[in-house]
């Protein structure tokens, strides 16, 4: 099965970007999303659901140079598990949303867009098929292999 999902919310920190030991790019944040209610014509904030974002390959240089902390946003992805142990050897789960697109929520404010031109090198190209294929970071927990560039399981 597989949980695709459509969040609105505003961006809870600056947003994180690394590389993997094999060169492949990865934004990650803090999404935090409240609901709002009406009881009796008056408007309250319910809790708060927190939630991290990962972005892969363009679309992490993307998210990583356009948005911001507090900024309004749609993010599209599929929910996964991610698992680890810490330190002291205590098991960890959390629930993470793998994004397939991410914009600024234009309901709270405008925009503008600037379409990036990037024209990978072949020893590039040639790098991140080898990492994709042998980074445990880009693997899902069934062992799935991660496209690098669209965040999607690859065949």
């Amino acid at each position: 099965m597989e949980a695709r999902v459509t969040l609105t919310g505003r961006v809870g920190g600056p947003i994180e970007v690394k590389d993997t030991t094999g060169g492949i790019r990865v934004a990650s944040f803090r999404l935090g999303s409240t609901p709002r209610s009406r009881r009796d014509g008056e408007w309250s904030d319910l809790p708060t659901t927190w939630l991290t974002v990962k972005c892969f390959g363009r679309l992490a240089w993307n998210v990583g140079g356009s948005l911001g902390k507090g900024e309004p946003v749609v993010v599209e992805g599929r929910l996964r598990t991610e698992q680890w142990q810490t330190k002291e050897g205590e098991d960890r789960e959390r629930l993470v949303l793998n994004a397939d697109v991410v914009g600024h929520d234009l309901n709270h404010g405008t925009a503008n867009f600037r379409k990036v031109r990037v024209e990978p090198r072949p020893a590039e190209i040639a790098n991140e098929e080898a990492t994709a294929a042998t980074d445990p970071a880009l693997r899902t927990e069934e062992g799935e292999r991660i496209d690098p560039d669209t965040g999607e399981i690859a065949a």
